[in-house]
């Protein structure tokens, strides 16, 4: 498990995810954060009796990185995936929802943003994996308020103007 990575069943039912952090929960427990050109992925299982949230910052690592960071796609879905097993759950049997990766500076920078970067790599991974994807709140230019119960249904998403 990396640093940013947390088990929150232990602890607290409610874990406030930072950028690059990666948490997983049973039924009740609570993830929120906010987004602005970051890319929120809920991964649960059909019942909903566990669950795994992260909060990637960047689409890929930069060239020469040496050891994987839960800020990147990759990273951080590994360690997703990782904590989903450990538990005895396939992740692609999981069913995900994909928030985030908003243009922060619409009136600076047209379409290819960062933001459409992190979702077109996070949406691309979870297809490899053969993840299916519930529903998405992607694209735009405000910020994402995220919150979501183990055990619920989807997240609660509210947006927040610039």
């Amino acid at each position: 498990m990396t640093a940013a990575a947390h088990d929150i069943s232990a602890r607290s039912r409610v874990r406030m995810l930072h950028p690059g952090d990666v948490a997983w929960g049973g039924a009740g427990d609570r993830f929120e954060t906010l987004l602005g050109s970051c890319v929120a992925v809920v991964l649960a299982d059909p019942r909903r009796s566990f669950g795994a949230m992260c909060h990637i910052v960047h689409a890929r690592a930069p060239a020469g990185a040496r050891q994987p960071s839960a800020a990147y796609t990759a990273g951080a879905l590994a360690s997703m995936y990782a904590m989903l097993r450990a538990r005895g759950l396939n992740p692609s049997l999981c069913e995900a929802w994909v928030i985030g990766g908003g243009n922060m500076f619409p009136r600076l920078i047209a379409p290819g943003h960062v933001g459409d970067a992190n979702v077109r790599s996070v949406l691309a991974a979870l297809s490899d994996a053969g993840i299916r994807v519930l529903a998405r709140d992607v694209g735009g230019s405000t910020y994402r308020r995220v919150g979501w119960t183990v055990g619920g249904g989807a997240p609660e998403v509210a947006a927040v103007q610039v």
